[in-house]
């Protein structure tokens, strides 16, 4: 093991190494994302409870992203593909909601 003396020589990550490093944060993250919200279309599952439970998701999604970036010193080329798999995450959620509120057009609640 080799003796750390400064700063200087501490290990620098990359976003992308920061997400392999911390599994299911982020990298498995976007896929699993992605593949909750198809489940959620195949299954027929357009509730506004099921959508929230995806705008939680992907809240979380950002705020590591956010953290993440924040740390990544070096300002990476692989910044750029994790910015866009947040992106492609967004616009999965922007269809399935959009889904959603198609699927519930015309109905009230309390209604029996």
């Amino acid at each position: 093991m080799s003796e750390i003396n400064g700063p200087a020589e501490l290990p620098v990550y990359s976003i992308a190494e920061a997400f392999v490093k911390r599994p299911g944060m982020y990298i498995g993250q976007p896929v699993t994302f992605e593949d909750e919200i198809a489940r959620e279309v195949r299954q027929g599952k357009f509730t506004f409870a099921e959508l929230e439970e995806e705008e939680q998701s992907l809240d979380r999604l950002r705020r590591w992203y956010r953290d993440l970036k924040r740390r990544d010193i070096l300002v990476l080329p692989d910044a750029e593909d994790a910015a866009a798999r947040l992106r492609e995450c967004e616009r999965s959620l922007d269809g399935y909601a959009e889904q959603v509120y198609a699927a519930n057009r015309g109905t009230t609640t309390g209604q029996a």
